[in-house]
C-alpha cells in the first residue's frame, strides 16, 4: 500500500474522540470459590471490546497516511467489530463498507445499514461450515474493486493487539490490582495476545485461560457449525500465536447461552454470547480444578451485551430449538437464524 501525506484533519479528529473515552468499569460478583470481578467492555461506546482494537487501527492507520478522507474501509466481521468500525467511521466522516454473514444478529445488521451506505453480506458457507472464508474473500474482491481501500485485518493486524496491551489491560491491572487468573474469549485473537502479555509483565504467575466455541477450529477442535457470532474462528487467526495461554476451555453453545442466563438472574447483568461463553468457562474451570486454601483472585472480560442477542441467546423458543439441535443426527437443521 502506498502511503501518503498523514491526514491533519482526520488526526486531529481522532484524537478528540480518544480523549472522549473514560474506559470500562470492573464490578465485583458474589462467588463462593474465588474473588471475582468482571471488566464490562461492552460499556464501550458501541457495546463490546472491538471498539478497543477498532479505534486504534484507524489511529494507527490515519497516523501511517493509509487512511485519507476519500479512502473506504472494507472489513469482514460477525458483527461487533463492524459496529465499532461503522461508529468510528462515521464520526471521523470515512465511508465503510462491513462484510457479514447469516450469523449477523438482526438488531446488528439493521444498526449497520443504518450507519453505512453500503453493506454486503455473503451466504455461501465455507469448508469449516462457517462464512468467515467467503466473508475474506469478499474483502479481497472489494479491495480490487474499489480506488482506495483500506483492509484492517482485525484477524492479523498488531494494531489490534496493541489496543488491548496498551488501553484494555492497562486499565485492568489499574482497577484490578494482582490477578491470579484471567479469562478471556477468543475470537480474532487480538484481546487474549495484548492482553496476555501485559498481565504476565505485571503478574508473572496469573494463569491466563483462553475460552473458545465449540465447533472452532482454532485451538485444534473439528469444525463444527456454529451460530452464535463474536467468538471462535473457522480459521487459526495469526494473533492468537502471539498469545501466552496457560489454558483452554472449550465452551458448547448450550452452555453460553445457560451462563447468559445466570449471568442476568444472578447478577442483572444482561451479556451477549462471548461474555455468556467466558462466564461458563469460569465455572467449569473451577468445577474440574476447585482452589485450594487460598481464595484466588480471578477476572474475565465481559465482551459483549445481551441487546443484539434479545432475538437468539435471550430468546427462550430459540434457546430450546438450540438445545434439540444439538440431540439430532447431524444433518438435520431446523434453528432459524435470525
Amino acid at each position: 500500500m502506498l502511503h501518503r501525506r498523514a491526514d491533519q484533519f482526520l488526526i486531529e479528529r481522532i484524537q478528540q474522540i480518544r480523549r472522549g473515552l473514560t474506559g470500562t468499569p470492573l464490578i465485583t460478583l458474589a462467588n463462593e470459590q474465588c474473588d471475582l470481578v468482571a471488566k464490562l467492555e461492552f460499556c464501550n461506546p458501541t457495546g463490546s471490546s472491538k471498539d478497543r482494537s477498532a479505534l486504534w487501527i484507524l489511529e494507527q492507520a490515519i497516523g501511517r497516511g493509509e487512511i485519507a478522507h476519500d479512502t473506504t474501509v472494507v472489513e469482514s466481521s460477525s458483527g461487533n467489530f463492524a459496529l465499532a468500525l461503522a461508529f468510528y467511521c462515521r464520526m471521523l466522516g470515512i465511508p465503510f463498507v462491513p462484510v457479514i454473514d447469516p450469523n449477523c444478529n438482526e438488531a446488528t445488521e439493521t444498526q449497520l445499514r443504518l450507519l453505512c451506505e453500503r453493506v454486503e453480506k455473503v451466504c455461501l458457507r465455507d469448508t469449516a461450515g462457517s462464512y468467515l472464508k467467503t466473508r475474506l474473500s469478499r474483502v479481497q474482491e472489494l479491495l480490487a474493486e474499489l480506488d482506495s481501500a483500506y483492509w484492517p485485518n482485525q484477524y492479523a493486524n498488531p494494531d489490534a493487539r496493541d489496543a488491548h496491551y496498551r488501553f484494555t489491560a492497562g486499565e485492568l491491572i489499574a482497577q484490578a490490582g494482582p490477578l491470579d487468573y484471567l479469562f478471556v474469549g477468543v475470537g480474532t485473537g487480538g484481546t487474549i495476545a495484548g492482553l496476555s502479555h501485559r498481565i504476565k509483565e505485571t503478574y508473572p504467575g496469573c494463569v491466563v485461560v483462553a475460552v473458545d466455541a465449540e465447533g472452532s477450529v482454532i485451538f485444534g477442535g473439528p469444525p463444527k457449525k456454529r451460530r452464535i457470532p463474536g467468538i471462535g474462528s473457522s480459521i487459526v487467526p495469526p494473533l492468537c500465536g502471539q498469545a501466552l495461554i496457560d489454558h483452554v476451555e472449550i465452551v458448547p453453545e448450550t452452555r453460553a447461552v445457560e451462563a447468559c442466563a445466570a449471568l442476568a438472574t444472578t447478577y442483572g447483568l444482561y451479556a451477549g454470547g462471548s461474555t455468556g461463553s467466558t462466564y461458563a468457562a469460569v465455572q467449569d474451570y473451577f468445577a474440574q480444578h476447585p482452589p485450594g486454601p487460598h481464595r484466588p483472585r480471578v477476572a474475565f472480560i465481559a465482551a459483549d451485551r445481551g441487546h443484539a442477542y434479545a432475538q437468539t441467546i435471550h430468546d427462550p423458543t430459540w434457546a430450546r430449538q438450540l438445545h434439540a439441535q444439538t440431540l439430532q443426527p447431524p444433518g438435520i437443521e431446523t434453528l432459524a437464524v435470525n
